[in-house]
Parts: structure tokens; C-alpha cells; sequence
């Protein structure tokens, strides 16, 4: 069974702050490929990560110079995207 994908308001939020261009290109590559990908097997795949220090266990996710963080819940099958940043601010 896949796991569903929820988007939380902060992520959300990341995404409506965006201009419009940048809004619809993510936008087409979270369709597309991140969320068929996550959904399948979002622990792993070449653009997924675990970020180690992070608590509760946290993954990101590469889309070119944008990072997208979720966590996962097992016992739903739920996946909580939870924000997306540009690289030079996603790690701070």
C-alpha cells in the first residue's frame, strides 16, 4: 500500500511565497516526480535523504537547488511534507 502525502500550512506557506513561475515549475516536479516517488518509498531514492541530527526523524528531498522536508508516519502510512527552502537556507 502507498503512503498518502499530506502537506502541512508551513509548507504550504514556503510554496504560496514563491513568485509564480517558480510556484508552478515546483509545483509540476511535486506532481510529477516527488510525490509518486515518496509515495512509493520515501525512505529511499537518489534525492532523498535522512537528516541525521534532526528529531523526529526527518528526510529531505532534492529537486535541483530546492530542498523539501517531510517526516513519516508508519502506522498511517502518512507522509508530512513539512517545508520547502532553497538550499542556502535550508540547513540553517
Amino acid at each position: 500500500m502507498a503512503y498518502r502525502i499530506f502537506e502541512t500550512q508551513q509548507f504550504q506557506k514556503d510554496l504560496r511565497a514563491l513568485d509564480s513561475s517558480l510556484r508552478d515549475r515546483l509545483g509540476e516536479k511535486l506532481r510529477v516526480y516527488v510525490y509518486p516517488s515518496i509515495a512509493q518509498t520515501p525512505r529511499y531514492g537518489p534525492n532523498v535523504k535522512r537528516l541525521r541530527t534532526y528529531e523526529p526523524p526527518t528526510w529531505r528531498y532534492r529537486v535541483g537547488d530546492w530542498r523539501f522536508f517531510y517526516t513519516i508516519d508508519d502506522t498511517k502510512k502518512i507522509v508530512f511534507m513539512l517545508a520547502a527552502e532553497p538550499r542556502d537556507r535550508a540547513y540553517r
